[in-house]
């Protein structure tokens, strides 16, 4: 697949051409549209990807007429930084395949490119352009109703605006890369949102992903490589699952934090960057440093500000509000019209406790929109046998005395929380949740029993 790259940004350009080109895809590259129209003129293209704005202050619409005008109905992709939803639309009808705003996840051009080559995949002009979608706008952020939640998206306004480096702690599947994200969309950041998974990358490797390599540097290293810091320049690099990169490898992150500065593997070059870092962990980092696995200094250079992202189970009330919004993404993807799961499925829904947090409600949704029947609301016989044969008493460890089961909060006696206590080691979150009461009450109740 032939690209045609239009930007004035060099380093921008330049990066964005590196990184589709890993893919196996062919960049040219320009600086802009007189250039592109030579280009549009003797090359048989099939994108042009225009990164804006272009000198002279073109409209967005400006762009499109002028390469439709050239190289009549190409596709175009076009990145700026903020278009609006109704501009969108209107750039879908004008012809536009997609637009994204900064800063946005690499891989989301990517799948959007793959889309457009992959035979037999063409879709429908209407769809084509996909007005208003998450891959046009950027990854929209779902917000939950419950108080825990909205804790953390008050931490989340209060820290984008800044340059603080900031730590996302969270078990699997709860979205911490959606909070990630959600932190560059609201900064000032103009650059891309730049992703390593460090789970992934061995001490060689990690090196090279993070700061870049020259040709020739080693074996293998037949064209130079522009690292994730020197992509995220002046932008956001999202580094997930850091408890898991090699202590000497640590040094060097540690390193390009305190310096600003980076050289890539076989350069004495020293490149300049402002990059502000997020880090993922679904560990404590802190229990890292005891154990020696993470170094102490990097630690509180990384930990400027740390942001908790709650399990789903704790914040059941949320459910509902990530099933809506499952089942519109998938019912675009479907082309049906599933509706929302009938009460007893909801209420079943809400009491499982979400081990895959919402990575997994997810799955389980995608699984019952493509079971359910269109114009049909999702129901019991469209999860599978794990949730709907689930029994909140067997999550605890030990057995759960037969006389301790769920009640009003009322008729919870500070015998039934010491037994749930008991059996739960000790766990009055567990202990709480098993009871039917929150922790709160649970407190004030043992709070009662020692005071009287």
């Amino acid at each position: 697949m032939k690209i045609l790259l239009i930007g004035r940004r060099e380093g921008y350009r330049t990066m964005l051409s590196e990184n589709l080109k890993k893919s196996g895809l062919e960049i040219l590259e320009c600086d802009d549209l007189p250039l592109a129209q030579k280009e549009l003129a003797i090359r048989e293209l099939d994108l042009v990807i225009c990164c804006m704005p272009f000198p002279g202050g073109d409209s967005l619409f400006s762009v499109v007429s002028t390469i439709k005008s050239y190289a009549g109905e190409i596709e175009i992709i076009l990145i700026d930084h903020h278009i609006e939803l109704h501009t969108a639309m209107q750039l879908a009808h004008a012809g536009v395949y997609c637009c994204f705003n900064r800063p946005f996840c690499l891989d989301q051009l990517k799948e959007t490119i793959n889309q457009l080559r992959a035979p037999g995949t063409g879709l429908p002009p209407r769809k084509k352009a996909r007005a208003g979608s998450d891959a046009q706008t950027g990854n929209r952020y779902v917000r939950g109703n419950s108080e825990i939640a909205q804790k953390m998206y008050q931490q989340i306004d209060l820290i984008a605006p800044t340059r603080f480096n900031v730590i996302v702690t969270g078990e699997t599947g709860t979205g911490k890369e959606s909070v990630a994200r959600r932190i560059a969309v609201l900064s000032e950041a103009s650059e891309p949102f730049i992703t390593v998974d460090c789970g992934c990358l061995s001490k060689e490797l990690a090196v090279s992903e993070l700061f870049g390599h020259e040709k020739g540097s080693f074996t293998g290293a037949t064209e130079k490589k522009i690292g994730a810091f020197e992509s995220a320049d002046n932008g956001t690099l999202f580094l997930d699952e850091i408890a898991n990169l090699e202590y000497d490898v640590q040094g060097f992150l540690l390193r390009a934090i305190q310096e600003k500065t980076i050289r890539r593997l076989g350069s004495t070059q020293e490149i300049a960057v402002n990059t502000r870092l997020i880090v993922a962990t679904n560990e404590s980092l802190l229990k890292a440093v005891k154990s020696g696995k993470f170094r102490e200094d990097l630690y509180h250079r990384l930990n400027e500000f740390e942001i908790i992202v709650p399990p789903l189970r704790t914040r059941p009330s949320d459910i509902p509000v990530f099933i809506r919004h499952f089942i519109s993404e998938i019912n675009a993807e479907l082309n049906k019209n599933v509706r929302m799961p009938d009460e007893c499925t909801l209420t079943k829904l809400a009491r499982y406790n979400w081990p895959g947090n919402i990575r997994e409600l997810k799955n389980v949704i995608r699984r019952a929109c493509l079971f359910c029947c269109d114009d049909r609301a999702i129901d019991l016989s469209t999860l599978p046998a794990h949730i709907t044969e689930y029994d909140p008493r067997m999550q605890f460890p030990g057995q759960m005395p037969a006389s301790v089961t769920i009640r009003t909060a009322r008729s919870v006696t500070v015998d039934d929380i010491k037994t749930a206590l008991s059996v739960t080691r000790n766990n009055k979150s567990q202990a709480a949740r098993f009871l039917g009461i929150d922790r709160k009450t649970l407190y004030n109740r043992l709070q009662d029993e020692l005071n009287s």
